[in-house]
C-alpha cells in the first residue's frame, strides 16, 4: 500500500504531472492513496478534478483525501511532495520592484541574489512547520521539495529535521537532453557526471561510448548561430568557463557578475535568447500577474481536452517513490548536505549531486573537486546561500544583509552602503511575513 500527499498541490501543472508519473508504476498504484493539500480551497477542487481527470482516462483506481489542513491527511504518508508558494505575487513582486529601484534588474528572483534571499526568508518558517507535522504523523516518510529557493531551503530543511529530505529540480536532465540533440547522440546515450549547487551545478563529464563530447559541444556552439543564440547566457559561460552549466540562461543571468549589470549588457545578451523569455524585471512580473487571473481558464481548457497524454514524464519524484518502497534503484540528481561529497564546495553546505535511492532513502554519490574555473562563482554562491539560512534560522537581520553584500550581481552594481539601505528597505517591506526577526537595525 502506498500513500503520497501533495502539499501545495494548487499548483495543478506539477500535481498532475507528477500524479500521471506515479501511476505508470505498477507498485505505486495499487491500493494507492493520494492526499491533495492547499490553502486555496478552488485550487483544490481543480487539483482533485485533475487528478480524477487523469484516473478515469486510465482507468485506475485510487482513494483521494483532500483537506486545506495538511494535519488531517498526512497520517501514514509514504512520501511527501512539497510545491508550495509562500505569498503571491503581490507579496513578492517587492523582491524584484525594491531591486530594481536601486539599479538591480532582476530576470525571474525566485532562487539566489536579494530576492532569492527574501523569498527564503519567508518560505523557511513554513518549511520547517511542514517538517514538523511530518515527523509527528508520517516519521518514516520521504519528502521531496520542488519549492525555490531550492538549496537554501534544504539546507534549513536538513538542518533542523530528521527526516529523510532531497530538494528535486529538472535543469539537469532537462539540460542534458538538450545537450544530447546539440552533439548529435541519439536520445539517451549520453552519459554524464554532474554536481554543483541547484542550478550552479556543473557537466564535469560528458561522454558518448567513452568518447568526450566537450570538444565537440564546443565547435557546435561556436559555429552554429541558431544554437549559441538559443542559450546566449550559458553559451558565453560555457566557452569562457569550459564547463556547462544546469539551469537556463534566464535564471543564469543574474547569479554572476557578467550580464545583468547594466541596462546595455542586459540588452546585448538577455533579451535576444530564443529558449527563454526576454531577460528584465517587467517581464516577470506581468507574466505571473496574468496567471494569477488565467490559471482557471488555462485548467478548464486542459480539462476540456478529450484525451490527455498518460506517458511517464521527465521528473524524479515517482521513480525515487518508487525505488523508496522497494521498486527498482534509481539515481537521480538529488539537493543534500555536503558531507564531502563536492570536496572544494564549503562543508555543511546544500550541493546538487547524483544520488541513490531505494527501500533505505537517499545515498548521496561521492562527486570530487569542481574544476577551479567554475567553483569560484559556485563556492562563493554556496556560502552565501549558508549565510543567508543561517539569519534566516536565528533572525539575524545583519547576516542576511552580509549575506546579499556578497551576492555577485548586487555587488557589481551597488556599494556597500547603497546594498545596506536596500536590505533595510526589504526587510520594512516584508516586516509582516517575519515576525522572527525581532531586531532590524540596518
Amino acid at each position: 500500500m502506498a500513500k503520497i500527499v501533495f502539499i501545495g498541490a494548487g499548483s495543478i501543472g506539477f500535481t498532475r504531472g507528477l500524479v500521471r508519473d506515479i501511476f505508470t508504476f505498477p507498485l505505486l498504484k495499487e491500493n494507492l492513496t493520494i492526499g491533495l493539500v492547499d490553502t486555496n480551497p478552488e485550487r483544490l477542487l481543480f487539483a482533485k478534478r485533475s487528478v480524477a481527470k487523469i484516473m478515469t482516462q486510465g482507468g485506475y483506481t485510487a482513494k483521494i483525501e483532500v483537506s486545506c489542513n495538511r494535519k488531517e491527511v498526512l497520517k501514514g504518508a509514504d512520501a511527501v511532495m512539497v510545491t508550495i508558494l509562500s505569498g503571491d505575487v503581490s507579496v513578492w513582486q517587492h523582491d524584484i520592484l525594491i531591486p530594481k529601484k536601486y539599479g538591480i534588474d532582476i530576470n525571474i528572483g525566485d532562487t539566489r541574489g536579494p530576492s532569492g534571499i527574501f523569498r527564503a526568508l519567508r518560505t523557511i518558517p513554513e518549511m520547517l512547520a511542514i517538517c514538523k507535522d511530518v515527523e509527528k504523523f508520517a516519521p518514516n516518510a520521504i519528502l521531496l521539495n520542488y519549492t525555490n529557493p531550492m538549496a537554501m531551503l534544504c539546507n534549513a530543511m536538513q538542518q533542523k529535521s530528521s527526516l529523510k529530505i532531497t530538494g528535486l529540480c529538472h535543469s539537469v536532465q532537462g539540460t542534458a537532453n538538450m545537450l544530447e540533440k546539440w552533439a548529435g547522440v541519439p536520445v539517451g546515450e549520453m552519459d554524464y557526471l554532474c554536481a554543483g549547487i541547484n542550478h550552479l551545478a556543473w557537466y564535469l563529464k560528458l561522454e558518448h561510448k567513452g568518447r568526450d563530447l566537450y570538444p565537440r559541444l564546443k565547435r557546435v556552439v561556436s559555429a552554429d548561430r541558431k544554437i549559441y543564440n538559443a542559450e546566449q547566457v550559458r553559451n558565453e559561460m560555457f566557452l569562457a568557463l569550459g564547463r556547462y552549466v544546469t539551469e537556463s540562461s534566464g535564471h543564469n543571468s543574474e547569479y554572476n557578475w557578467w550580464f545583468r549589470k547594466s541596462p546595455a549588457l542586459i540588452k546585448k545578451y538577455c533579451a535576444s535568447g530564443t529558449n527563454w523569455n526576454p531577460g528584465h524585471h517587467a517581464y516577470i512580473l506581468k507574466e505571473y500577474l496574468h496567471r494569477k487571473t488565467s490559471w482557471k481558464k488555462d485548467a478548464e481548457t486542459w480539462f476540456a481536452k478529450p484525451e490527455i497524454s498518460l506517458a511517464r514524464g521527465h521528473e524524479y519524484a515517482a521513480p525515487i517513490a518508487n525505488a523508496c518502497l522497494g521498486g527498482e534503484l534509481y539515481k537521480f540528481n538529488g539537493n543534500v548536505p555536503n558531507t564531502g561529497l563536492v570536496t572544494n564546495l564549503p562543508a555543511g553546505c546544500c550541493v546538487e549531486v547524483p544520488v541513490l535511492a531505494s527501500r533505505r532513502g537517499f545515498e548521496p554519490m561521492f562527486a570530487g573537486a569542481l574544476p577551479l574555473p567554475v567553483v569560484a562563482l559556485t563556492s562563493l554562491s554556496a556560502t552565501v546561500e549558508m549565510m543567508a539560512v543561517q539569519g534566516a534560522l536565528t533572525g539575524n537581520a545583519e547576516l542576511v544583509y552580509q549575506a546579499i553584500a556578497n551576492d555577485p550581481l548586487t555587488a557589481a552594481v551597488l556599494s556597500l552602503a547603497e546594498i545596506r539601505k536596500m536590505v533595510a528597505e526589504m526587510f520594512k517591506q516584508n516586516k509582516t511575513y517575519l515576525p522572527h526577526f525581532k531586531n532590524i537595525n540596518l
